[in-house]
């Protein structure tokens, strides 16, 4: 991976930071008998995809990962 890569310009990388911030305030706290019901991993996974497609922003992204990364551990 180059470091002139576009996925990791400054730009998408606050968007990245953003959708981190939106998806474990809304999922990264939420326990099912005492263990994460979500997992770090797919957070991540999810910010990272979101990102990698193109998008600039952060609206959408729940539902998104509602759709496809929210599968309890």
């Amino acid at each position: 991976m180059s470091i002139d890569d576009w996925r990791y310009d400054d730009a998408r990388m606050k968007v990245r930071n953003q959708c981190l911030n939106v998806l474990i305030a809304k999922f990264g706290h939420q326990l099912e008998g005492g263990l994460p019901k979500y997992s770090n991993q797919s957070i991540y996974e999810c910010a990272q995809e979101w990102v990698s497609q193109g998008n600039m922003h952060t609206a959408g992204i729940v539902k998104y990962y509602e759709a496809y990364y929210a599968k309890s551990n």
